[in-house]
């Protein structure tokens, strides 16, 4: 999934922390550190739209993002 994408969006509440794939190459581990959650697995709801992956819930970014 990760290979497809060229943004990765991690939200954690109010938090959101956006990885561009194609333009700031960040580490994987930083990644993986953002998208886990406690228990080590990943953050839910993830979901894809297009070349873009939402990965964990902020209601006012999935409005602007999904319509």
């Amino acid at each position: 999934m990760i290979a497809t994408a060229s943004k990765i969006v991690v939200m954690k509440g109010k938090k959101v922390t956006v990885f561009d794939l194609k333009k700031d190459k960040p580490a994987e581990e930083d990644m993986l550190k953002a998208m886990l959650g406690t228990t080590g697995n990943l953050r839910a709801p993830t979901v894809q739209r297009g070349k873009t992956i939402l990965v964990g819930f902020n209601p006012e970014l999935y409005e602007e993002i999904l319509g």
